[in-house]
């Protein structure tokens, strides 16, 4: 059963004791409750056994509440609460609902593409790929791992372990239309292009890949090392040898713990530990008693009477993303709600879970290593912004501004022969990348190479959107640095004439070597760096993170339009020579109008005639303007 109930009627904002009134209104029934600021906002989602009971405490005995709690009992204006059959429905409500509306309130994950996943295809000649989360697609899933770059580096070892492929062809489709690549031939590659690799064989290969994944190494220790003895008993010594290799190096694999830092664990221990006003929650993930993986979170604002439900907010998190669970979650923190929360972790596992705060013994050593992990990344994170707020007390030093800058705006212009053109707003905050306030934008007034144009239009839009209250434009920065030299920050000069604003605006200029040698202002004065090292590598990493942002979201859009295109229509034209005549003629048109010398040029003669009869064929066919159109806008 689910009711919505509405607690609030008027326009004008309700008074404490008025809530309090309206909270005590409120049914003793499971359920979730949503409260909101005067704009509407919603800035806490929260679940309750006994509705009446769990409102009605925020708005009695305030000296009881936590800091946190109080400021947002203070800015409540309104509240709606939904009804639930059982308080289990009210938890995975409540779960859906802060993944929705991310309230500022609720303990949140940063970033859910934080943990990413490997991804096995659901099709004839299963392949792997990265992706940011599970789907209900059919496909497998192992995962999640600490990062993109620790999922990439297992996938390449386990794929290069069994000789698996990595290029982009499709099987059965490419089997045979081509010769095998340089990995196949320096023995990287079993070849399955070739066609002299059965499908059984391949997918038997795949399975020995997942075992591997799934952290079942030493069975498959074993297995490969029956195989081999069998193949060296009836003498065929190179499979024999072949074996006995790949056999080796799942050895080394399972030493290194690389390939299964991600997979499923048997027990994960979750430690919350503080410093200051700053949270820790560290998860370390256990296979078979050996510790393979480690991730954590941050959360600001928080204090020790926080900690139970800062823990009970990963988990909800943390588990609804993954979608899967250990048998057993050790905490360090008693748990207000566990009774609920282990039947949920429990459907999820599809089996029984032990969700348990451990007092001694085994168990309570795991967690006091969790615990001593979470105090060395607050430590670690604390010195790190130490340095940071010492590199931005000289940057403003340096550009003589009255006071070290608390946001830091940086933008980038990317575009691959002058097309796709993007730009990318990174955000430094108090000394740390803020990724969730990160924008990028498509160019599209600025033409081909135009970077002054183009950055022009992208603060122009960026500045209109924080004119219109975009929350997510602002608060405007305390200093714009923009990848560039003077004719960059002119233009962006120019888009703040008329409108008010005294930001100050500095280029990123590079030396011969792409390094970054200096900042310089409108009127063309540098501002050297290359002699502070604090400052040289602050400026340095946040120029890369933009470029890498806007680098990205470009290969995003070439992708989408590489697939999108027409000439993907054409036999022999594949992505690689679809980007090849993009660089070369710059746009459709150019290539609709070239002549089959000047593509065989870019591809070869017989790959320039079809292209040439598909484009002929059109013309005698009487295209349409709007078709052509629509061509331009897909490549």
């Amino acid at each position: 059963m689910r009711r919505r109930f509405r607690v609030w009627g008027g326009e004008e904002p309700l008074t404490h004791e008025e809530l309090k009134e309206k909270a005590l209104l409120l049914p003793l029934l499971p359920g979730v409750y949503i409260m909101k600021d005067a704009q509407g906002a919603i800035i806490y989602i929260g679940k309750a056994k006994a509705l009446k009971n769990r409102v009605s405490q925020y708005f009695a005995n305030l000296a009881s509440h936590t800091p946190k709690t109080v400021k947002m009992v203070s800015q409540i204006n309104e509240f709606e609460t939904i009804i639930t059959g059982t308080e289990f429905e009210a938890l995975l409500l409540e779960c859906a609902l802060i993944k929705k509306h991310k309230p500022k309130y609720n303990i949140l994950l940063k970033d859910d593409k934080g943990y990413p996943f490997l991804r096995l295809s659901k099709e004839a000649y299963p392949r792997f790929s990265i992706v940011s989360k599970p789907a209900e697609d059919g496909a497998r899933y192992f995962g999640p791992y600490a990062g993109r770059s620790g999922a990439k580096k297992a996938l390449e070892a386990a794929l290069q372990t069994f000789k698996l492929p990595d290029c982009s062809l499709q099987f059965p489709r490419d089997i045979g239309k081509r010769r095998p690549c340089l990995n196949a031939h320096i023995g990287r590659c079993c070849a399955v292009c070739s066609g002299e690799v059965s499908q059984q064989e391949y997918n038997r290969l795949i399975g020995q890949m997942c075992s591997l994944l799934d952290g079942k190494y030493q069975g498959l220790v074993d297995d490969l090392e029956k195989e081999m003895e069998q193949a060296a008993e009836e003498m065929l010594f190179e499979r024999a040898a072949a074996l006995r290799d790949r056999m080796r190096a799942v050895q080394r694999l399972g030493k290194s713990q690389l390939i299964f830092s991600g997979a499923l664990s048997d027990l994960d221990v979750i430690a919350c530990d503080f410093r200051g006003s700053r949270a820790c929650v560290v998860i370390l993930n256990y296979i078979g008693g050996n510790l393979l993986d480690k991730k954590k979170e941050f959360f600001d604002g928080a204090s020790e009477e926080d900690a139970g439900d800062i823990i009970e907010g990963f988990i909800k998190q943390y588990y609804a993303m993954t979608q899967r669970s250990p048998r057993v979650v050790l905490t360090s923190h008693e748990l207000e709600d566990w009774e609920t929360l282990a039947q949920w972790l429990a459907m999820l596992r599809r089996g029984k879970v032990y969700l348990q705060q451990p007092q001694r013994g085994e168990k309570r050593k795991q967690m006091e290593l969790a615990l001593e992990n979470a105090r060395q990344e607050l430590e670690l994170l604390e010195k790190r912004e130490q340095k940071t707020a010492k590199s931005l007390e000289l940057l403003a030093q340096i550009l003589g501004l009255p006071q070290p800058p608390s946001r830091v705006e940086a933008y980038d212009i990317s575009n691959l022969a002058g097309a796709d053109a993007v730009a990318s707003m990174t955000v430094l905050k108090d000394g740390r990348f803020a990724r969730s306030a990160y924008r990028r934008f498509k160019i599209k007034e600025a033409q081909g190479g135009d970077d002054y144009g183009s950055m022009a239009e992208t603060l122009r839009r960026r500045l209109d959107r924080a004119a219109e209250g975009d929350q997510s434009f602002l608060p405007l920065p305390d200093l714009m640095l923009i990848d560039g030299g003077q004719g960059q920050v002119n233009a962006v000069l120019e888009q703040m004439e008329g409108r008010g604003l005294d930001i100050p605006v500095f280029g990123m200029v590079k030396d011969d070597r792409h390094r970054t040698r200096a900042l310089v202002d409108g009127q063309g004065r540098e501002f050297g760096i290359r002699t502070l090292p604090a400052v040289f590598a602050l400026v340095g990493n946040l120029q890369e993170e933009t470029h890498r942002f806007a680098i990205e979201y470009q290969k995003s859009l070439r992708s989408k339009s590489v697939k999108g295109s027409v000439l993907a229509n054409i036999p022999g034209v594949g992505e690689q020579r679809i980007r090849a005549l993009r660089r070369k003629f710059g746009s459709m048109a150019a290539i609709r109008q070239a002549s089959e010398e000047q593509l065989a040029a870019v591809t070869n003669k017989t790959v320039a005639r079809q292209i040439r009869l598909y484009f002929d064929g059109q013309e005698s066919c009487g295209e349409q303007p709007e078709a052509k159109a629509r061509e331009e806008e897909t490549l």
